[in-house]
């Protein structure tokens, strides 16, 4: 599919799916989108300090780079695992502007780290932060009780319709430790339906700038 590098609202890039009318992340602003739904309304929510994160859709891996800068300032202690089927290529990675739009030049070499580190090793990028890269369909995901928070960044039901399916969804609630968070941008009635239907509670939260809400769910 034809893909190409944009600017979004917020100065950050994004990479545009030309076939399907469709981002990684929002056109309004891809950092501003990123630091609402996963690290306000995620990352901040959870009352601990050592925190195992999924990430499904690693991506561009934003949101995996503004979760390492934030663990930095607050003094979290992350294990962080990031899922993706098709990763993106050397010379679209080259082209995001992440690291100069957040001002932290510190964290280039984090961020290339972040896309050259081997898929399915442990690297330690920090005495705080440890990165598992997985490169596989989202519904062989088959861990039990092994996180504390979801981040749920797929492409959107509009596009990839199955990836929203109670059963993606039963996946994710048995990943997840008691009481962990799934946070996604999405606030589309089947997902939140979809959600509870597998036994989270489903709460609807304002949304990042061009988006009225999006949804939280906790395992309760």
């Amino acid at each position: 599919m034809k893909r190409k590098i944009i600017v979004t609202g917020d100065g950050s890039k994004t990479i545009h799916i030309e076939d399907w009318n469709e981002q990684y992340h929002s056109k309004h602003g891809a950092i501003q989108e990123a630091y609402h739904v996963f690290l306000k309304n995620g990352l901040f929510a959870l009352e601990r300090s050592r925190i195992s994160i999924l990430e499904i859709g690693f991506g561009t891996a934003l949101n995996a780079l503004i979760t390492y800068y934030e663990a930095q300032k607050n003094g979290f202690t992350i294990e962080y695992v990031g899922v993706e089927a098709f990763p993106i290529s050397f010379g679209e990675i080259t082209q995001l502007n992440y690291v100069s739009q957040l001002g932290e030049n510190q964290l280039r070499p984090i961020y290339e780290r972040m896309h050259g580190s081997p898929w399915g090793e442990t690297v330690v990028l920090s005495p705080f932060f440890s990165l598992i890269k997985q490169q596989k369909d989202f519904f062989e995901v088959e861990d039990d009780a092994s996180f504390n928070l979801i981040y749920f960044d797929a492409f959107g039901p509009r596009v990839q319709p199955k990836l929203w399916t109670a059963e993606l969804f039963r996946k994710m609630h048995r990943a997840l430790q008691a009481n962990g968070i799934l946070v996604t941008y999405s606030a589309k009635g089947s997902v939140r339906r979809n959600l509870e239907e597998v036994g989270f509670s489903v709460e609807r939260l304002p949304g990042p700038p061009g988006k009225r809400e999006m949804l939280r769910a906790v395992k309760v």
